[in-house]
């Protein structure tokens, strides 16, 4: 139990991640795993490794991988995805050519939401009336490995059940395996970059007009996700919207943002204020 919560603590301390006594199985068969592939046969010994010098550094960063992992797929929850394509139709509405759009998929994990925001995105563009803006869309994560999958693009068909048959048509095609590519107009459009959500503070994306963050808050304590959804309010331009997990916090409000009314949806927009983000 002492080592159980040795690790608990390691991981929280530099994650966020808070891994419950009810997960306890899930941080023992992850940490045995990766034993295993080094030959280390108790969890002290691995402890102090990853724990001293640049080599625990590194071998930190792999362990990530096996602590990290979550489910995903396309258009997981597909009423999310449609609120933000009901807003960035009335931005599109009045935004200028010259003022590109700025999305930012964040605990992106092996892509799938970032692609999803990415077709929902060149929907939009296309079906707008008049010259429209370009866009930027970054996608961040804490794993190495899910942000390598990403940008490989390829796909399961069990992770394509959000896609209508359409959309599968126009921006995927089939690749050797049974597998799905994302087309390369769509994969190039996304950049895909590490990010540990202890260090957004310093992460230099800002005005953004959609931050999607779902499923994600959900591993870390109520006090924290509070401080994180604080600083994502200020990372929104006036007018942007943040989108997060249905019922991944409770009883949290923010003097920027404005609830969006849809019970199908946990979302909010930023107030048309300037304030400073500093």
């Amino acid at each position: 139990m002492q080592q159980f919560h040795q690790w608990q603590a390691l991981l929280e301390a530099r994650t966020g991640v808070c891994v419950t006594d009810q997960r306890r199985v899930f941080l023992q068969t992850s940490l045995a795993t990766r034993m295993r592939e080094l030959q280390i046969e108790d969890y002290q010994s691995y402890y102090e490794y990853v724990t001293q010098g640049p080599a625990g550094a590194i071998e930190w960063s792999a362990l990530i991988d096996h602590l990290t992992v979550r489910e995903t797929s396309f258009m997981r929850h597909r009423p999310s995805f449609d609120c933000v394509q009901h807003h960035l139709q009335g931005l599109l509405a009045r935004r200028q050519a010259d003022q590109p759009l700025q999305l930012w998929s964040l605990g992106c994990a092996s892509g799938e939401e970032a692609y999803s925001l990415a077709l929902i995105t060149e929907q939009c563009l296309a079906s707008a009336a008049g010259e429209t803006p370009d866009y930027a869309l970054w996608a961040t994560d804490i794993s190495l490995k899910a942000l390598e999958q990403a940008r490989v693009a390829r796909y399961a068909t069990n992770r394509l059940g959000g896609l209508t048959e359409a959309e599968k048509s126009r921006w995927m095609r089939p690749v050797e395996g049974g597998k799905l590519e994302i087309v390369p107009t769509l994969r190039d459009r996304i950049c895909f970059t590490r990010l540990n959500i202890l260090e957004l503070a310093q992460a230099p994306i800002r005005d953004l007009d959609i931050i999607f963050c779902q499923n994600l808050l959900i591993y870390f304590r109520r006090w924290r996700r509070r401080d994180l959804l604080n600083l994502l309010a200020k990372r929104l331009a006036p007018g942007g919207m943040l989108i997060i997990g249905l019922g991944e916090i409770v009883d949290w409000n923010n003097p920027l943002l404005e609830p969006v009314p849809d019970d199908r949806v946990q979302a909010y927009v930023r107030r048309d204020t300037h304030e400073s983000l500093e």
